[in-house]
C-alpha cells in the first residue's frame, strides 16, 4: 500500500489559542506525519465541510450545522470555563445601552459572533444593528458603539488596547457562564465521516497524537509561552495565563454546553436544536 498517498489533510488554526496543539506536535515528533494546512477558523471549517480536509477543528456553529457528515474527537476542543481571554465584546457604552447601536462583527467566526448575538439579545435583552467588517479595533470603533472580536485582535483587544482607549471589554466565555453556568466550546476537532471510516486507524492516531499534543503542551506550558513570546505582542506571563484559561478538554460538560447553545440557537443559525453529535469511538 502507497502510504505517502493515504496522509491525512490536517488542519491547524493560526491563532495563538492553537499554539500549544501545534508546539506539541512539534515535540512528540507526529507534525511530519500530516500534510498540515494553517488557516483562520472561518476557512479550516469551509475546507473540511467541502472535503479539502480529512480532519481538523471546525468552528461550533460549522461543525453542528454539518453533523451528519462529520465525526468529533472526543476530549479535544478549544473552549473555556468562565473567561476565554480573546472572544471579547469592546463597548464604549455599558452592554444594556446598546440597544438599536451599531455593533461591528470581526469577520472571523461565525460561532463567537452567534454567541455574542445571543448573550446580547436574551441575557443583556438589546437588539444592536449589526455589521460585518475586517477585525480591526481601531476602524471598527470610528464606526460604532461596540465591536466583537475574536482570536488574537480580541486578546490585543483584553490586554493592550481595550485600556488604553478607555473601552469596556466584556469576555465572551465569562457572560456565557455567568447566565448558564456552563463551559463554552467555540471549536472542536472532527473527522469527516467517510474519511473515519475508510482510515479508521490513520483517524485514531491523528486523534492520539493531537491528545499527547495537548498534555505535553500544557506540562511544559511556560516553554510554550517563553517561544511564542518571542514573536507575538503579548509577553510571556500573559500568554502562560492565557493558555492556562483556555480549556482544551470536550466531554460530558462540554457536551452539555454544546446541548445548551444548540437548543437556544439551533432554529435560526441552520441546525435542529436537538442536533446529535456523533464522537469517534475508541
Amino acid at each position: 500500500m502507497d502510504n505517502s498517498r493515504t496522509r491525512p489533510r490536517v488542519g491547524h488554526i493560526q491563532f495563538l489559542n492553537c499554539m500549544p496543539l501545534y508546539w506539541g506536535l512539534a515535540r512528540t515528533g507526529t507534525l511530519l506525519d500530516f500534510e498540515l494546512t494553517k488557516d483562520t477558523p472561518e476557512k479550516l471549517s469551509e475546507k473540511l465541510v467541502q472535503g479539502d480536509l480529512d480532519i481538523g477543528p471546525i468552528t461550533l456553529v460549522e461543525f453542528l450545522r454539518h453533523a451528519d457528515d462529520l465525526v468529533a474527537f472526543p476530549d479535544i476542543a478549544v473552549g473555556c470555563d468562565g473567561p476565554v481571554m480573546s472572544c471579547v465584546i469592546v463597548s464604549k457604552v455599558p452592554l444594556d445601552q446598546l440597544d438599536g447601536a451599531r455593533v461591528a462583527l470581526g469577520s472571523t467566526s461565525r460561532t463567537s459572533v452567534r454567541l455574542a448575538q445571543l448573550l446580547l439579545a436574551e441575557h443583556i435583552g438589546v437588539s444592536p444593528s449589526y455589521y460585518t467588517c475586517p477585525p480591526d479595533l481601531a476602524l471598527m470603533m470610528q464606526e460604532a458603539e461596540a465591536a466583537v472580536l475574536i482570536g488574537d485582535a480580541a486578546l490585543r483587544a483584553n490586554m493592550i488596547d481595550g485600556p488604553k482607549y478607555g473601552l469596556q471589554v466584556h469576555d465572551l466565555g465569562a457572560l456565557w457562564k455567568e447566565w448558564t453556568g456552563l463551559p463554552f466550546v467555540f471549536a472542536v476537532w472532527a473527522a469527516r465521516r467517510e474519511y473515519a471510516e475508510r482510515e479508521p486507524e490513520v483517524t485514531r492516531k491523528v486523534h492520539e497524537a493531537f491528545l499527547a499534543s495537548r498534555d505535553l503542551s500544557l506540562v511544559e506550558v511556560d516553554k510554550v509561552a517563553e517561544q511564542a513570546a518571542r514573536w507575538e505582542a503579548f509577553d510571556e506571563t500573559v500568554l502562560e495565563r492565557y493558555f492556562t484559561t483556555l480549556d482544551f478538554r470536550f466531554g460530558p460538560p462540554q457536551l452539555d454546553a454544546v446541548s445548551e447553545f444548540a437548543r437556544r440557537v439551533g432554529p435560526t443559525t441552520g441546525f435542529p436544536a436537538d442536533v446529535k453529535v456523533e464522537l469517534l469511538r475508541p
